[in-house]
């Protein structure tokens, strides 16, 4: 599927309630009320409805999947690291610019379109998943919300064609406390000299583009947190790649900031403002963190069930027994509900309506619902399922990390919490 079919195929607007005068219709005597009835001509849809062109994507990326990703999965989580023609291929399917402008080079979609093509990869690879995940709905979308005009005409174009970015806000002292960090920026003239490191930064070994959090004014507290964009060659040095007991193909490495001279053209959305687009993109991202989670489920699933209807013992199929048949009627459950929060949330970001809560709810069950169900999956299978050559195992060890990355699962609750306190205390 070329770019430019992309671009066409996903051009997806979310479903808004229509803009026309809802029609007021008379009452009958055996209404309820003798008040009037308005009714809209816009009929509720479930969740699962998607326009033609989100369901066209859905294909196309499934497709691409099983056909390019599938091969290469065994290979690149045995070597942990990302196959460069893999990464090509992704900018060549337009997938890491699925929300980004057609006059930037991107697909020009919609955020449940970028929702459903992570989901679709997860359920092959989560590792190439979570890739795409951080491009499209971390990097891209604070160019996209935050840079100035010159900034998304510079960076946009090279984010969707070519060259993939990177988000750095974590560091050793701050985690869930991502405003705790150490890294200053120092203005020299026309620049920003940047000091300190990053750690746990997500596709840092393969990315060209990087988003820096650091503190241009420390007595602010986390009203000094700036971002700021740089390239590689200016200096980021790679300090240590990690080894990881799952996404073994994404690269997740401690980042080394000495003297990183970087223009202060480069600032995005003003000095001082990093702590606010820090907060509202992780709000977002969780979405895609949640979408991720739920591919994995299904995924695992998808493997470790036609193999219990294969596999025969005491004269039936393993599958048939109550025991085990009950528990994928359980999972499947499971599956739906993460799948039905995951798609509210979407929904809600795209319509303008507040998301927060319903974006924690959805990282959380889904991340829980994705170990749950790997973990399953491989009990499923027996012996089989314990070996690699299935590829079942490789689910369950991705899934540990979506109870970590994006805000803990206890960043979550807490997040809900305050939901419930602020409702009804």
């Amino acid at each position: 599927m070329s770019q430019a079919f992309l671009r066409l195929a996903c051009r997806t607007p979310s479903l808004r309630a229509s803009s026309s005068i809802p029609r007021v219709v008379r009452s009958s005597a055996r209404s309820f009320s003798g008040s009037c009835v308005v009714r809209s001509d816009v009929q509720p849809t479930s969740l699962d409805t998607f326009t033609d062109e989100e369901q066209m994507l859905r294909e196309s990326v499934a497709r691409f999947a099983q056909e390019v990703i599938a091969p290469k999965v065994r290979e690149m989580d045995e070597a942990e690291m990302m196959d460069p023609e893999l990464i090509k291929a992704l900018f060549e399917q337009g997938l890491m610019g699925i929300e980004t402008s057609a006059d930037h080079g991107g697909a020009e979609s919609s955020f449940t379109s970028a929702i459903i093509a992570i989901e679709e990869l997860a359920k092959v690879d989560p590792s190439v998943s979570v890739m795409c995940d951080v491009h499209n709905t971390l990097v891209n979308t604070v160019l996209r919300k935050y840079g100035t005009k010159e900034q998304q005409e510079k960076w946009l174009p090279l984010l969707s064609e070519s060259q993939l970015g990177s988000f750095c806000l974590s560091e050793s002292a701050s985690g869930s406390d991502a405003f705790a960090l150490q890294t200053r920026a120092v203005k020299d003239g026309n620049d920003y000299v940047i000091n300190g490191s990053k750690m746990w930064i997500t596709n840092s070994y393969e990315a060209d583009i990087f988003l820096i959090f650091a503190n241009v004014d420390p007595s602010k507290g986390y009203k000094g947190i700036t971002c700021f964009i740089a390239t590689k060659d200016m200096g980021i040095q790679i300090a240590k790649k990690e080894q990881k007991l799952g996404i073994r193909a994404s690269s997740t490495c401690a980042l080394s900031l000495d003297d990183l001279r970087v223009p202060a053209e480069n600032i995005i959305g003003g000095e001082g403002k990093g702590y606010k687009i820090a907060i509202e993109i992780l709000n977002e991202g969780r979405i895609g963190i949640a979408a991720q989670m739920l591919g994995l489920a299904q995924g695992a699933f998808a493997k470790a069930v036609p193999y219990t209807f294969e596999r025969k013992q005491f004269g039936q199929a393993v599958g048939t027994f109550q025991g085990l048949s009950f528990q994928q009627a359980r999972a499947a459950c499971e599956i739906e509900a993460a799948r039905l929060l995951t798609y509210n949330a979407a929904r809600r970001k795209e319509e303008g309506k507040s998301f927060v809560r319903e974006a924690a709810m959805a990282k959380l069950v889904a991340s829980e619902v994705a170990q749950k169900v790997s973990g399953a999956a491989i009990e499923w299978a027996g012996g089989v399922g314990f070996t690699r050559e299935t590829g079942i195992e490789k689910y369950w060890r991705d899934s540990k990390i979506g109870a970590i990355y994006e805000g803990t699962s206890n960043i979550q609750l807490q997040t809900i919490a305050k939901f419930i306190q602020k409702e009804y205390s």
